[in-house]
């Protein structure tokens, strides 16, 4: 890529999160357009990369995802990623999006291998179904070119607000297949990195605590959390506890440190320093 990498950010109807995470891609220094699911899909191959961020696509029905995948403008983020190499990053529904167009975890590309489907009931019971608080994510793969500037083992606090996140699949031996090629990024753990199926650590009830998925070739990564509501110091809760919140409430007051990098923009910067293509 180019010192400025330019990003389109897929804007689809029910779409809400465009401008917090191009906020986020254009503090770690790339370029990034919001671009509106009915334009020509052709002009996508001016673009470095892609981002399908969060919200309610097509307001989630027949399931969160589904009808958004089908576009033609996905269509050709598939063929930018799948051809020439291209990373692309799924937040939320961006991350449904992924998944149902057959990107992740990509074992047969195009082919639909996994489920986000509905979330276990909310151990706390704030909405039935629907999740949305603060938990911590461990970096458990060194194969995914999106986390790059991450380092291994890595604990950090982001948000999570989701009715249908839970990574599941009904294919035998694909979990194996998943570990195998070292393509699960983050999965859900407690403050000290233990990785546990406990419903305060998983608050969904995903298989393998899985909380994010890139394909074989690293250049995919489709995450439920929103690591754009993490990306700058202001927005850490200072009672969450760990580092991360010490540093939100040692910033208190100071509009400098509060804008400081928070512990989200790593995945933007790491889709920043992604090698260019080679030529095709």
């Amino acid at each position: 890529m180019s010192d400025a990498p330019r990003l389109a950010l897929i804007q689809f109807p029910g779409s809400n999160c465009e401008w917090e995470t191009k906020t986020a891609a254009e503090a770690a220094g790339m370029v990034c357009d919001v671009f509106r699911w009915n334009r020509d899909p052709d002009i996508l191959a001016d673009y470095d990369g892609y981002i399908i961020g969060g919200g309610f696509s097509y307001q989630d029905r027949v399931r969160s995802g589904v009808i958004a995948a089908k576009e033609p403008i996905v269509k050709r983020v598939f063929a930018e990623v799948m051809e020439n190499g291209k990373p692309c990053l799924g937040i939320c529904n961006g991350a449904q999006v992924l998944v149902e167009s057959g990107l992740i975890p990509g074992i047969n590309p195009g082919a639909v291998e996994m489920a986000l489907a509905p979330n276990f009931h909310d151990p706390e019971g704030r909405i039935a179904g629907f999740c949305c608080r603060w938990v911590y994510l461990k970096h458990s793969s060194g194969a995914c070119k999106l986390t790059s500037a991450m380092g291994a083992d890595q604990v950090w606090p982001v948000p999570i607000a989701h009715g249908e996140g839970r990574f599941t699949t009904k294919i035998e031996g694909l979990l194996d297949t998943l570990r195998a090629n070292d393509q699960i990024v983050f999965q859900y753990c407690d403050e000290s990195g233990e990785i546990n199926e406990d419903r305060s650590v998983n608050p969904n009830g995903a298989l393998a605590n899985i909380a994010g998925l890139c394909n074989p070739e690293g250049n995919v990564l489709a995450v439920m959390p929103h690591p754009e509501r993490a990306s700058f110091i202001r927005q850490v809760p200072e009672d969450f506890g760990g580092e991360w919140s010490e540093m939100k409430a040692k910033a208190w007051g100071d509009v400098d440190a509060v804008s400081a990098p928070g512990p989200g923009l790593a995945v933007f910067e790491s889709m920043r320093e992604m090698p260019a293509p080679a030529p095709a």
